[in-house]
């Protein structure tokens, strides 16, 4: 037999390293947004985020009220940025609600600048357009997306890449915005963002093109009042924690000092996270790997030193409540993911712990080896 004292050591230290790895960094971590000192702009580094302080209700820009059937409006947005890294998959910035979170998504996958607008009513088949070959981390984008009766255009550095009959969004742009992650899990972008804005109407190719060269020359957009801007971010103020709106009684940017997201997953259902990728499933091998010594010394305990009845589904049930724990937690936490494919891996590896005490021959190992290390009792 165990040990009474060594037995119950393994427990508390197999739990505390359990929740120590689930659990940490227990905080949320310092909002890693930096001006870039002497040039216009912000860095994001890992875990971080700038955020509207509200929403850019005006004209067609109007998020609430819609009506069914109601005429989508007009809307572009400009975004001069520099990628740090060029293989990433990351959210460059998000316009949300609180009932529709993902409604409209900039993505940079690789050197693709990607859109993906979801449908409050259909969030399991969002549209979604992108071009190739647009961002780098070697040199800046200055990306537009104009958006009107005919559908959407792509601009990159002035010039026009491709349009979508298809795909609008004007309304979209009424939502207040999350720049530098996703406003439902920690999808950091990291690079330098060096101007911004919005206008609620359609920008034609040759406003675009004047865009591009009087901003990325000057340091200025020369925009007229017919283009009707909403924001004009010129990231100028290079210190404190706002990003002022150049449109007179717009709103401004915040950059927390906190990293935080505005719309945490709590247990997110199993079927929704699933994925054919080995990212997935290796991940799910790592869930159930880290409860299996939970399973083995809890049920090893409960059976050899501290006898109880029912000790295997005693143990099963510490694994699940251990596991949910840890998971209702993590919502709470920016940097970690709560969804319900952890419960059930790590619950399953909490039974595979289980099985291999229940084996004679692994029982039979472990006596032996716990003999010569004189620890059996």
């Amino acid at each position: 037999m165990y040990s009474a004292r060594i037995s119950a050591l393994l427990c508390v230290s197999v739990l505390l390293g359990i929740l120590l790895a689930g659990l940490t960094p227990f905080r949320q971590p310092r909002n890693a947004v930096t001006w870039l000192g002497n040039e216009n702009g912000l860095r994001f580094a890992r875990y971080g985020t700038v955020r509207s302080s509200g929403g850019f209700q005006t004209g067609t820009l109007q998020h609430e009220g819609q009506h069914e059937g109601q005429r989508e409006g007009s809307c572009s947005v400009e975004i001069w940025l520099r990628p740090e890294v060029a293989d990433a998959t990351k959210t460059i910035f998000a316009f949300y609600t609180p009932e529709n979170p993902l409604q409209l998504v900039a993505i940079q996958y690789r050197a693709l600048f990607i859109l993906k607008r979801e449908r409050r009513d259909d969030s399991e088949h969002p549209e979604v357009i992108g071009i190739a070959d647009a961002l780098h981390s070697v040199k800046s984008a200055f990306v537009t997306i104009a958006s009107g009766a005919q559908g959407s255009a792509i601009y990159v550095d002035g010039k026009l890449v491709r349009r979508f009959p298809a795909f609008r969004i004007g309304n979209d742009c009424g939502s207040p915005l999350e720049i530098g992650t996703s406003p439902v899990n920690s999808d950091s972008w990291t690079g330098e963002l060096r101007g911004l804005a919005m206008y609620e109407r359609e920008l034609s190719e040759a406003e675009v093109r004047q865009h591009y060269e009087t901003w990325t020359t000057t340091g200025r957009p020369a925009i007229s009042e017919d283009e009707k801007a909403v924001g004009v971010y010129l990231f100028d103020e290079r210190a404190g924690s706002v990003v002022h709106n150049a449109v007179h009684g717009g709103i401004d940017l915040n950059i927390p000092k906190r990293f935080s997201l505005v719309h945490q997953i709590f247990l997110q259902p199993f079927w929704k996270e699933f994925r054919l990728k080995w990212s997935y499933f290796s991940d799910v091998l790592v869930n159930i790997a880290g409860f299996v010594p939970l399973g083995f010394v809890f049920c090893a305990h409960w059976t050899s030193v501290r006898r109880m009845r029912h000790a295997a589904l005693a143990t099963v049930a510490l694994g699940f409540a251990v596991s949910l724990t840890i998971e209702v937690l993590q919502s709470q936490l920016p940097t970690r993911y709560s969804d319900t494919t952890d419960v059930i891996t790590n619950t399953l590896g909490t039974i595979v712990g289980v099985s291999l005490y229940s084996s004679r021959a692994v029982r039979a190992v472990v006596a032996g080896i716990l003999s010569r290390m004189g620890l059996e009792k």
